[in-house]
Protein backbone atom coordinates (compact mmCIF):
# COMPACT_ATOMS: atom_id res chain seq x y z
CA UNK A 1 0.00 0.00 0.00
CA UNK A 2 0.94 3.34 -0.79
CA UNK A 3 0.05 5.52 2.71
CA UNK A 4 2.04 8.49 3.28
CA UNK A 5 4.98 8.58 5.61
CA UNK A 6 3.52 10.42 8.44
CA UNK A 7 0.58 7.94 8.67
CA UNK A 8 3.04 4.73 8.35
CA UNK A 9 5.12 6.11 10.75
CA UNK A 10 2.40 7.99 13.12
CA UNK A 11 4.59 11.17 12.35
CA UNK A 12 2.98 14.59 13.25
CA UNK A 13 2.34 16.82 10.13
CA UNK A 14 2.64 20.53 10.95
CA UNK A 15 0.77 22.90 8.29
CA UNK A 16 1.70 27.03 8.76
CA UNK A 17 0.00 29.77 7.28
CA UNK A 18 2.34 32.61 7.61
CA UNK A 19 3.19 33.27 11.09
CA UNK A 20 -0.23 33.34 12.29
CA UNK A 21 -1.96 29.70 11.56
CA UNK A 22 -0.20 26.60 12.85
CA UNK A 23 -2.71 23.19 11.74
CA UNK A 24 -0.94 19.94 13.96
CA UNK A 25 -2.20 16.61 13.14
CA UNK A 26 -1.40 13.45 14.80
CA UNK A 27 -0.80 14.53 18.12
CA UNK A 28 -0.77 12.57 21.44
CA UNK A 29 -2.38 15.59 23.45
CA UNK A 30 -1.65 19.23 25.16
CA UNK A 31 0.97 19.08 27.75
CA UNK A 32 0.67 22.97 28.61
CA UNK A 33 -1.14 25.95 26.87
CA UNK A 34 -1.07 29.18 27.24
CA UNK A 35 -1.54 32.72 25.65
CA UNK A 36 2.67 32.70 24.42
CA UNK A 37 3.16 28.63 24.41
CA UNK A 38 1.56 25.25 23.37
CA UNK A 39 3.46 21.93 24.28
CA UNK A 40 1.76 18.71 22.31
CA UNK A 41 2.62 15.09 23.21
CA UNK A 42 4.17 13.17 20.33
CA UNK A 43 4.60 9.12 19.95
CA UNK A 44 8.52 10.26 20.44
CA UNK A 45 8.79 13.69 21.72
CA UNK A 46 7.12 16.67 21.98
CA UNK A 47 6.30 19.54 20.00
CA UNK A 48 6.86 23.45 21.27
CA UNK A 49 5.45 25.99 20.03
CA UNK A 50 6.19 29.46 21.15
CA UNK A 51 4.85 32.90 20.40
CA UNK A 52 2.00 35.57 21.84
CA UNK A 53 -1.73 35.77 21.49
CA UNK A 54 -2.70 32.37 21.04
CA UNK A 55 -5.90 31.25 21.01
CA UNK A 56 -6.84 27.53 19.99
CA UNK A 57 -9.65 28.16 17.44
CA UNK A 58 -10.17 24.01 16.77
CA UNK A 59 -9.20 21.02 18.72
CA UNK A 60 -10.12 17.43 18.41
CA UNK A 61 -8.29 13.96 19.71
CA UNK A 62 -5.44 14.44 17.18
CA UNK A 63 -5.94 17.49 15.31
CA UNK A 64 -5.02 20.92 16.46
CA UNK A 65 -6.01 24.61 14.59
CA UNK A 66 -3.79 27.74 16.65
CA UNK A 67 -4.04 30.84 15.87
CA UNK A 68 -1.60 33.95 17.05
CA UNK A 69 2.03 35.63 16.35
CA UNK A 70 4.03 32.27 15.83
CA UNK A 71 7.80 32.74 16.58
CA UNK A 72 8.98 29.55 17.06
CA UNK A 73 8.35 25.97 16.16
CA UNK A 74 10.62 23.14 17.56
CA UNK A 75 10.31 19.26 18.12
CA UNK A 76 11.55 17.87 20.93
CA UNK A 77 13.17 14.10 20.84
CA UNK A 78 12.68 11.78 23.90
CA UNK A 79 16.09 11.62 25.51
CA UNK A 80 16.57 7.91 25.76
CA UNK A 81 19.13 6.78 28.98
CA UNK A 82 20.69 3.36 29.33
CA UNK A 83 18.55 2.68 32.08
Amino acid sequence: MDLPADVMMDLPRVTMIGNFHIYIENHKGVIRFTKTELRLRLTEGELLVVGNDFVIKNILPEEMLLEGIIEDVRFIKEETTGR
